[in-house]
């Protein structure tokens, strides 16, 4: 009875744990973007919990980072996200039927999925050190107050950084209150897209997106499943994440949802706080349904109301667990190629990591530079 309890504590828990990597790029395209509240929770909500049925794992529900930016610099338009998201639909369901995905991954070197993981979790924890420097002295308690924390099942570090970091919010800026929400019935509406969104959608949204969605969504996700789920993660497969992500997108986009990814910080937040089945993912999933429904338009604010603080800690303790996960290196080239594209990732990104250490790893395995 007990382990039982505990592990639906570590469930409950588990599922905040990637909000860190969530609610900024949500709360901007909604905000800034102007996009609809009520269709991107709802839409996300449901892949959330299609997810968790599907893989029984916590794999993740994320928005694409790289047309979130864009949205947040360059403005685009309901419509254009809209089409960036059908043509990334269409291309990842393309890669799994065709099984270029599964080529992709037969090709791809230890080195280098292990090069992006370790770039990725510290590009991570990085974001989450600026994410705590907003409020300082709230953030170093509930740092300190997580490392006590971690690993114990009895009082889950993720929802204890939550509540503490509610309350000392609350004590130290008295001048914050309860948001003032419109509850109702709401449902998302049909967003078509122009032809004439395709060009920015294609140009600013689908093309800088994809090489990333193809290494952290895919490779390096599915590679990470089966580190820490080994046996369970048989459908985590590149061909099966291509195939959710491409349905999911081609369902969500004309129904007034953002882009969806899933993602190797995800995944590596859902464990670390104690996620260990497709229950964690559905509770949030059902969350955002629930607040989408309820609350429509509103529902942002109840997502505004949670720290930047507390995202930050969760980030930066998901990003260090997710560097230091990687297994499997041998040699001297293969040490190499990872210190090459663990530093390319963080300074440029994963997919340009991606594309010099394919090569890289090639010409120093037939001893064409010798180390």
């Amino acid at each position: 009875m007990k382990n039982k309890l505990n592990l639906i504590k570590g469930e409950i828990a588990g599922s905040i744990g990637d909000l860190g990597t969530f609610l900024p790029y949500i709360i901007g395209v909604i905000t800034v973007g102007g996009m609809d509240a009520t269709g991107v929770l709802f839409m996300f909500g449901l892949m959330y919990v299609f997810t968790g049925y599907f893989y029984r794992l916590p794999v993740p529900v994320q928005p694409m980072k790289v047309i979130g930016a864009v949205v947040l610099v360059n403005g685009l338009t309901a419509g254009e996200i809209t089409a960036s998201g059908i043509l990334m639909g269409l291309s990842l369901i393309f890669l799994a039927l065709t099984g270029l995905a599964d080529n992709l991954a037969r090709i791809t070197p230890i080195s280098v999925t292990s090069g992006i993981q370790a770039g990725l979790g510290i590009s991570l924890a990085i974001l989450g050190i600026k994410f705590i420097s907003s409020d300082l002295l709230i953030g170093i308690i509930i740092l300190l107050l997580m490392l006590l924390l971690l690993g114990n099942p009895r009082i889950p570090a993720a929802l204890a950084a939550l509540a503490v970091g509610i309350l000392l919010t609350l004590l130290i800026h008295p001048e914050i209150s309860w948001p003032a929400l419109d509850p109702g019935f709401y449902l998302p509406h049909l967003v078509l897209p122009q032809w004439q969104d395709f060009y920015r959608g294609f140009t600013l949204g689908f093309l800088p997106q994809l090489p990333l969605t193809l290494t952290n969504s895919v490779l390096v996700t599915a590679a990470l499943a089966r580190e820490l789920f080994p046996g369970q993660a048989n459908k985590v497969s590149e061909k099966n994440l291509c195939l959710t992500l491409g349905i999911g997108n081609l369902i969500s986009m004309p129904l007034g949802g953002f882009v969806i990814c899933h993602g190797s910080g995800g995944l590596a937040a859902h464990h670390r706080f104690g996620a260990r089945t497709g229950l964690s993912v559905t509770i949030m999933g059902l969350f955002l349904l629930l607040a989408a429904v309820v609350l429509g338009p509103s529902s942002i604010k109840v997502l505004q109301f949670i720290p930047q603080t507390v995202l930050g800690c969760l980030l930066f303790y998901s990003g260090i667990d997710l560097a230091a996960n990687v297994k499997g290196l041998e040699g001297k080239n293969s040490i190499y190629t990872f210190a090459v594209v663990t530093v390319i990732s963080i300074a440029v990104n994963p997919a340009a990591g991606f594309l010099v250490g394919i090569p890289l790893i090639y010409v120093l395995n037939q001893g064409l530079i010798k180390l």
